[in-house]
């Protein structure tokens, strides 16, 4: 194998060779001019200028124009850095490797799905026996040319015969449902629209199923208009969405999201009601089998998180974090629902419970100790069955299934193993290899390891650092810190080609489990929200001041990246700290916390924030706030912005404001740059093609700005070829 390093030694990139200086580059950097405006908002009595306001109005020419302009200034730049051809060929020839989805069953067949290597969108299979050859049922990637379309949830009836499907366009959070006769592989005529964050729940007899919707937005206020007033509707197949029954909505209450399951017995139609990201919910039922059954409010306290998990007739089972911050199981009986009846199945440990499923009769509890996947199993009374021996130390995931099933499925990666699928059979407790993909890399030339370091205020927080073996702690290793800390999200071990070029090119790749994620629970959430929200800054500044008193690295060669709320971190922690980073990589950010709830869903996550509707909060969000605490004059990091004109949950107007403010703020040389993607959104369902030119620029914009010469690897023999071993 040919690694990245001996490419560009070969082509007379590194090493010896000549490098084209930063400081070239960046002598022919000119930002195009930003028009400020006199816009100062009065919060509460302190006067806050936005004079960046009108980048707002995603539809004005005025903003095309400035995208436009931006743009063209980025990819000249960065059309200059003579490694980044190389990179996107080494990302796009590792990048070539058969990724597969975790199978789960329905109707007598199995559903998964296969990306071949290099599609944009994986494929849907689906197969009777799994040693039968698998058929297509789905390819997304036959509906748009550009690969832009994605396909999200969908749902099988149980016959087996019919399945509803959801695709988005150009990474918009928008869904669209159709209905798929599997056996012609046709559609029927039935079409939904206006769909965010929804499933589709068959009955029994697959004659329709449930899902949530909102009325139809005004065309200019499409990816960027407030979503409120979800609405439960139910679909009977063949009729006009127009006809689709009302079944839940709250016009009192404009911020309730709905979601509807039908439970395996097809008894009863299963709703949480959630609060924005709010891990707190409420749950309704309604009786299916009776006409026009009235919904049942059955917790409607807003005191817990409450996961429904099924029911044995009318039981039902819960995961909980009632008066259990990391987690428990929980039955309650419909005919005696009062609290003081409630019974616990499974009692809280020492570790996260992070998700519960029931199959075979039995509970599978997957937990996370230190961020790390355990499985256990519990029978319906509760009592400890065994342990799931998993393939190794690092991420399992999937194990769905219905009570009646005897097997499940999971997938297994580590930062170092490619996702590998298991079946485990539930009677004999053994686990099978189902797929398993080849990458061209040897995992044995790089090491994990977990280290616990203190933050600011003593508090033990616990990192993943992942590099090549051999390396030596003199501090100028090329070091990526990646973070997110936030909304109960647990960063676990995954597996990621952009992680192994990082390697190769001789980088440490770390990875802090900030407060404010769900790695510890509930308070482990709650320490990194709202008026606490600063804890999750200081947790991964301390990360940065670990590696570098360790000698894994230096502020010269520390860069932070980050995604979505992790480009909030990123934004909050260079303007704290901009002498303790040398680059940044602020990706689809939250940058404007003081409007970012008057965009689609922001106003759901206050839950997190705060509301800068709120005295108090608005001063803890003002004090972090990325776009209002730049400073001019400033020697920032140098910056690359990432961010997607389609993005409709995190709005671009956040990175294009702070671009804009940053520009005018840095002092010195260091580039500060935007990457604005097109037809793509948030993230979710971005073409492969996009994905390796975005890494590919990003690593180029590192390599300059990190000087980066790293020591060429010793390529892999044939025989030493990595197969992802689990």
């Amino acid at each position: 194998m040919r690694n990245l390093l001996a490419l560009l030694c070969i082509t007379g990139l590194l090493g010896a060779c000549a490098m084209k200086s930063s400081s070239s580059l960046r002598s022919k950097l000119s930002y195009p001019p930003t028009a400020k405006v006199d816009q100062v908002d009065d919060y509460h009595g302190t006067k806050v200028a936005d004079p960046y306001r009108w980048l707002e109005d995603d539809n004005s020419p005025q903003t095309a124009a400035w995208v436009e302009a931006q743009n063209k200034v980025t990819f000249a730049y960065l059309n200059q850095i003579p490694e980044r051809a190389q990179l996107k060929e080494r990302l796009t020839r590792l990048w070539n490797f058969e990724r597969y989805g975790v199978p789960f069953k329905e109707g007598g067949r199995y559903v998964f799905s296969k990306n071949d290597g290099l599609q944009n969108q994986g494929v849907l299979y689906t197969l009777k026996s799994l040693d039968e050859t698998p058929r297509v049922l789905l390819d997304p990637n036959q509906l748009s040319a550009d690969g832009t379309v994605a396909l999200g949830p969908l749902s099988l009836t149980e016959d087996g015969r019919l399945m509803a499907y959801s695709t988005s366009g150009a990474g918009s959070d928008w869904q669209e449902f159709r209905v798929r006769d599997i056996e012609s592989g046709r559609d029927l005529p039935d079409h939904l629209k206006w769909v965010k964050s929804s499933g589709a729940a068959w009955t029994k007899d697959g004659r329709g199923f449930f899902y949530s919707r909102y009325d139809e937005p005004a065309a200019t206020n499409q990816l960027k208009g407030v979503n409120y007033f979800n609405k439960l509707y139910y679909h009977r197949l063949g009729s006009p969405q127009s006809d689709d029954r009302l079944v839940y909505e709250r016009p009192d209450q404009k911020e309730w999201l709905f979601s509807g399951s039908v439970t395996d017995d097809g008894r009863y139609l299963a709703i949480h009601v959630w609060h924005g990201t709010d891990t707190r919910n409420r749950f309704f039922y309604q009786d299916l089998q009776q006409t026009e059954a009235r919904v049942v409010e059955l917790l409607n306290d807003f005191d817990a998180s409450y996961r429904f998990i099924d029911n044995v007739g009318g039981v039902f089972y819960f995961q909980t974090d009632l008066d259990a911050p990391r987690g428990r199981v929980i039955a309650i009986d419909l005919a005696k629902p009062a609290r003081a009846n409630w019974r616990e199945i499974i009692a809280q440990t020492a570790e996260r419970l992070q998700e519960v499923n029931l199959v075979h009769d039995q509970f599978v509890a997957v937990y996370l100790k230190d961020a790390q996947t355990e499985v256990k199993i519990h029978d319906l009374d509760g009592k400890w069955v065994r342990r799931l021996e998993l393939p190794g130390v690092g991420t399992a995931a999937g194990f769905a299934g219905k009570r009646t099933d005897t097997e499940t499925f999971y997938a297994f990666t580590s930062f170092t193993t490619p996702s590998t699928i298991y079946r485990h059979d539930l009677r004999t407790g053994v686990s099978t290899l189902f797929r398993q993909p080849k990458v061209e890399f040897d995992p044995a030339r790089y090491q994990t390891k977990q280290v616990f370091y203190t933050s600011k205020d003593g508090t033990r927080v616990p990192m993943f650092i992942t590099h090549a073996k051999g390396i030596s702690l003199n501090g100028h290793n090329p070091t990526l810190l990646y973070g997110y800390g936030g909304f109960d999200i647990s960063l676990t071990p995954n597996f990621s080609v952009s992680t192994v070029v990082w390697m190769e090119l001789g980088g440490v790749y770390a990875v802090p489990n900030l407060r404010g994620g769900g790695e510890y629970g509930k308070d482990w959430h709650d320490a990194g929200t709202k008026l606490r929200k600063q804890n999750v800054f200081d947790d991964f500044i301390a990360a940065a001041e670990w590696l570098i008193t360790r000698r894994y690295t230096s502020r010269d060669k520390l860069a932070i990246s980050g995604a979505s709320n992790g480009g909030l971190l990123v934004g909050a922690c260079m303007t704290q700290r901009p002498d303790l980073f040398r680059a940044a990589l602020p990706a689809v950010g939250v940058m404007d916390m003081l409007r970012f709830h008057k965009f689609t869903r922001g106003w759901a996550w206050t839950s997190d924030y705060g509301s800068p509707d709120d005295p108090t909060e608005f001063n803890a969000l003002l004090a972090y706030s990325p776009y209002h605490n730049l400073k001019a004059a400033t020697r920032y990091p140098a910056t690359l912005i990432t961010t997607a004109d389609h993005d409709d949950r995190v709005v671009p107007a956040h990175s294009f404001k702070f671009a804009a403010r940053l520009q005018e703020c840095q002092r010195g040389p260091r580039p500060v740059l935007i990457r604005i993607e097109t037809k793509a959104g948030h993230g979710a369902g971005k073409p492969t093609s996009k994905l390796i030119g975005e890494i590919a620029d990003k690593f180029a914009f590192l390599m300059q700005e990190l000087q980066m010469k790293a020591p060429v690897i010793p390529r892999a023999n044939s025989s030493e070829a990595a197969t992802g071993k689990p």
